[in-house]
């Protein structure tokens, strides 16, 4: 399976764009392999530095967690106060999904956007986003999250550091240190 679209200035992006290795996670903020693979990716983008670009994009399986489109919508449109990132760290704490409605006006709160910013009706502005971001997913061939690019193309190891440095390294001209 190939990333359609291939990673772009349009993601949401950790890194810089055209760096040696990109990684691209497809995923849902109610998910719990999601969560669980939130540190996981923090400590492979400590390990890459600057060799590594990372992009989120949403795959909310509303059917199956029914907070997730919320959550997204959220992310999407705190990402227009210029802070995406700030929220999805928020959406990823803690060991429970917490993604009420007031859970994520308290989020917004604590990360200085106004609440009412990331509550529907306000989030309908951002809806074709996640929309795009779930559809690139499809074309991709993106069945459940978390999903994972390396450098385009489908990663289908183990969601473990060492697995994720290993294979990234495996795509670097110079192999990376492991600690």
């Amino acid at each position: 399976m190939t990333l359609d679209p291939r990673i772009g200035s349009y993601d949401h992006l950790l890194g810089v764009l055209g760096a040696e290795l990109s990684l691209v996670e497809y995923g849902d903020f109610e998910c719990p392999y999601c969560r669980r693979a939130y540190p996981i990716v923090e400590e492979v983008r400590e390990v890459m530095g600057s060799r590594l670009v990372f992009a989120f994009r949403h795959f909310p399986l509303a059917e199956l967690h029914p907070f997730a489109l919320a959550a997204a919508t959220a992310a999407e449109a705190a990402a227009l106060k210029g802070a995406f990132w700030p929220m999805h760290a928020r959406l990823f704490s803690g060991d429970e999904p917490h993604l009420r409605q007031e859970d994520l006006a308290r989020y917004a709160e604590e990360i200085g956007i106004p609440p009412e910013k990331v509550l529907w009706p306000a989030t309908r502005f951002v809806e074709d986003r996640v929309e795009a971001d779930f559809n690139s997913g499809v074309r991709s061939g993106v069945r459940g999250t978390p999903t994972f690019f390396v450098n385009g193309e489908v990663y289908r190891g183990p969601v473990t550091v060492d697995d994720l440095v290993e294979e990234l390294e495996s795509r670097a001209a110079e192999p990376v240190q492991l600690r």
